[in-house]
């Protein structure tokens, strides 16, 4: 007998239809002001399951699936908009209306604080609160990557490429190509159980073309929509928070410089583990969440 897949316990499961064509998979818990959680790569919603429990008791916390990934819609590339993080940010903001929250804080951990970023950018009005988890904006990303160093990123450079042939690399071991970074990502292997991992692995085997479309607008219009903003003198004006691990310096650029220079009120602090915090390190994810909202 098949196992059910995991959930989060003492949420409440929807499909919001957020745009045309397009409904995201969403828990959602608790009572109180509404915090939305963005998962990363390679996972689901999943990877808030500490966090979220303990905002839940004070807070409506709403994790949903990106489009994309996980148990939400998958549409197919039609160009470069359908992936755009300012598509992917409109969903978010769609979804948290149409749960009734016109405005909301707003976090994200990898992928999905690069939705959060382009949403609190697009949506100064709703988005009240920003937190940006183990993750430099777009544009910087890129700029950062340089020499021998940006072989750390050698899955960016590769999913940038034209439609084929990542696909179809990925697509002949997705588990061997998303375990991998499940694997190398995770200083503490016990924080990625064997029943949460599977998950994941399971999710992202199904979802090869969206990831890959997500990935490579990361090397196109994202870039697009990011320097145009930075040229328009656009900022992100709420409060915001940024938690990474402690890599700057070994990878040769000043982290909390690049935010501040996105974020007139940031606070910028790193903690000591893998990439995956919210699972490594969900105490001070916690910490660094309720000090944002406070």
């Amino acid at each position: 007998m098949t196992s059910p897949a995991p959930a989060l316990p003492g949420f409440a499961y929807h499909r919001v239809r957020v745009a045309e064509g397009v409904s995201l998979n969403a828990a959602v818990g608790g009572t109180g002001p509404a915090v939305v959680l963005l998962h990363g790569f390679p996972q689901t919603h999943l990877m808030w399951r500490h966090v979220a429990a303990d905002l839940a008791a004070d807070h409506t916390v709403i994790c949903p699936d990106l489009r994309g990934y996980g148990a939400s819609d998958k549409p197919a590339e039609a160009g470069p908009g359908t992936y755009a993080k300012r598509t992917m940010g409109e969903d978010v903001v769609a979804l948290a209306a149409a749960l009734g929250h016109d405005r909301f804080a707003l976090a994200g951990h990898d992928r999905g604080a690069l939705v959060a970023f382009r949403a609190a950018l697009d949506h100064p009005a709703a988005v009240t609160h920003l937190a940006c988890l183990d993750v430099l904006p777009t544009l910087d990303m890129w700029d950062a990557l340089h020499g021998a160093s940006a072989a750390v990123g050698f899955h960016l450079y590769l999913m940038a490429q034209p439609p084929g042939l990542p696909e179809r690399m990925i697509g002949a071991d997705p588990d061997g190509f998303f375990g991998h970074f499940l694997d190398v990502w995770t200083k503490d292997p016990d924080a990625l159980p064997a029943e949460i991992r599977a998950a994941y692995l399971d999710a992202c085997r199904t979802a090869v073309p969206s990831i890959v479309a997500d990935y490579r607008a990361s090397a196109g219009i994202d870039v697009d929509h990011d320097r145009a903003d930075l040229a328009a003198g656009n900022r992100l004006r709420m409060p915001v928070a940024v938690l990474q691990q402690d890599w700057g310096a070994a990878l040769g650029y000043d982290a909390a410089a690049l935010w501040r220079a996105w974020a007139p009120d940031v606070r910028h602090t790193t903690v000591t583990c893998g990439h995956f915090m919210a699972e490594e390190a969900p105490a001070e994810t916690v910490k660094t969440l309720r000090n944002l909202l406070a």
